[in-house]
């Protein structure tokens, strides 16, 4: 019998990959099987299909049956389900939490940016998009130990940031970091998937989550560069805040890890995975 689509589709909106998902609902459909009946049935690649099993087991979604040859149990439906759920439910709490934090860190800076004609010295609001892009770049260019990305639509930078990727090779030749969360919204732009690689080889860490509460780059604990849609320049418009701030930075950096922690990891060339979807940087 051939697998479910429809039931594939919801178990990947539950937070497995695809191939996870066909050899799941393989396993449910008898007793035990060994790997390579779990990969026939589920139309798995053999050479996939040991590590598709391991993340089974590790999320309590399968159990091992040791033996002369080991074969492979699914856990019954309803509580494979029941801790699917409790996951996803832990990861809205945690992105929840995170939105609360950086709203209420980012509400004074805002407030100050709407009513003074002349911002302190330690903020810049910028609406000029040639503006952001530029200190887009400046960030980049004075991040001498950490750079910390949320990166979501829409863009404005183009997909082949050349700078990003120089900055990103300095910070690791010199023993620094640099990560980057992507929301799943580009999934299927072949050419945003090839930027967030060429990242990726340079040494960024890329992680990806279902959202994110705005766009936002941290540098050093020191530098902040963020924007969101501006209620008084109009609906299309777009606001950056440039702050020079250790303490919101700092503050904004433990929120930024905060969503790392709960993310997942960037699936390799091969995983198809129809949940991690990349993104390309702001």
């Amino acid at each position: 019998m051939e697998l479910d689509d429809g039931a594939v589709n919801d178990l990947v909106s539950l937070g497995l990959s695809r191939y996870e998902a066909r050899v799941y609902l393989a396993l449910v459909r008898r007793e035990s099987y060994t790997a390579a009946e779990a990969a026939r049935a589920a139309d798995v690649p053999r050479q996939r299909v040991y590590d598709v099993l391991d993340a089974l087991v590790r999320r309590r979604l399968a159990v091992l049956r040791p033996g002369r040859v080991a074969a492979f149990s699914a856990v019954a439906p309803e509580l494979a389900l029941a801790r699917l759920m409790a996951v996803q439910r832990e990861s809205l709490e945690r992105l929840s939490a995170a939105s609360t934090a950086l709203a209420t860190a980012l509400l004074p800076v805002w407030s100050d940016g709407r009513t003074h004609t002349d911002p302190l010295d330690y903020i810049e609001v910028l609406r000029d998009p040639r503006a952001i892009a530029e200190r887009f770049d400046s960030i980049q260019e004075q991040a001498a130990r950490e750079l910390l990305s949320f990166c979501k639509p829409p863009f404005v930078a183009p997909p082949a940031n050349d700078e990003g990727i120089r900055t990103v090779r300095r910070l690791r030749r010199a023993g620094g970091t640099a990560r980057a969360v992507y929301t799943h919204d580009a999934l299927g732009d072949a050419e945003v998937l090839e930027n967030v690689r060429r990242f990726a080889a340079a040494g960024e860490e890329s992680r990806f989550a279902p959202s994110l509460p705005l766009k936002l780059i941290v540098a050093d604990a020191s530098l902040v560069l963020c924007d969101m849609p501006d209620p008084v320049a109009g609906t299309h418009a777009t606001t950056a805040l440039y702050i020079e701030h250790p303490a919101l930075a700092g503050c904004l950096r433990l929120a930024f890890l905060s969503v790392w922690e709960q993310a997942r990891t960037a699936p390799t060339p091969g995983d198809d995975r129809a949940d991690g979807r990349p993104n390309t940087r702001p």
